[in-house]
């Protein structure tokens, strides 16, 4: 459980981050929502500990946040930031076997689970067939799920990704999210998601986050948020909801 508690973010006098109290539970998929500037990458940074409050706390299994060594944070936490780092040279194979690092670091002898690990992460992405391909001439889908693998062979019970779907087209979307979802399912793993699209929430959260204006306007069901009045609150346009032509559930679109 990862919690947060009494954060405040001021950036040029202004408080772009208020929150009294926030959990992240280790067996859902919360997804964060809210327009743009609404804290949404502050809140997510400030869980992967790659940014300090300035004012609060982070707590993470009920120990403070900075009492943690990096490798040890990393054996909890797995991070995939928005802006993906270069691999240039990477195949798939070397960038997934980085998520070992927390266990073994740069000079640890390699194990057998250590391959196990990176055997399974790249199966169960299905990105074992390009193991032996470079990363960065991968399509944005596969490249999206060979980091994913890297997350998982890092084996770590909570998975936070800032926006994934931002550079993929719309089936990549919902493959990714349908494999997150899976991951959960099977593994029992915690997923902390950033999204932009509102029915891509709808449909795969299990709980939703939403941010306004740096403050927390909404934390429920995705069948609680399911509102017009308060999708259009969140967003300051007109929404409907509408029958989904062949799910029984409704979709938002802009009025």
């Amino acid at each position: 459980m990862l919690e947060l508690n009494d954060i405040r973010i001021y950036r040029q006098g202004r408080t772009i981050l208020s929150l009294d109290l926030l959990r992240l539970a280790e067996d859902q998929i919360t997804v964060i929502l809210g327009h743009n500037g609404s804290g949404k990458s502050t809140l997510m940074n400030l869980a992967a500990r790659q940014l300090v409050p300035d004012e609060g706390r982070l707590y993470l299994d009920g120990k403070p946040l900075e009492s943690f060594s990096q490798r040890a944070f990393a054996r909890r936490i797995a991070f995939l930031p928005q802006r993906l780092p270069e691999v240039a040279g990477l195949s798939v194979r070397e960038l997934v076997r980085l998520g070992r690092f927390p266990w073994r670091g740069l000079l640890g002898r390699w194990q057998a689970d250590d391959l196990a690990h990176v055997d399974q992460a790249m199966a169960q992405t299905d990105v074992a067939h390009y193991a032996d391909h470079l990363t960065d001439l991968l399509s944005g889908g596969e490249r999206q799920r060979a980091w994913v693998a890297m997350l998982l062979a890092q084996q770590s019970p909570l998975l936070l990704l800032d926006e994934p779907t931002s550079a993929l087209d719309l089936s990549h979307q919902y493959e990714l999210m349908t494999l997150l979802r899976q991951l959960n399912r099977d593994s029992g793993r915690g997923i902390a998601v950033i999204l932009h699209d509102i029915n891509l929430a709808l449909r795969f959260a299990d709980r939703i986050i939403a941010l306004k204006q740096g403050r927390l306007v909404f934390d429920g069901a995705p069948s609680e948020l399911l509102c017009e009045q308060r999708l259009s609150a969140l967003y300051d346009i007109e929404i409907r909801l509408c029958d989904h032509p062949s799910q029984p559930e409704q979709i938002a679109v802009v009025a």
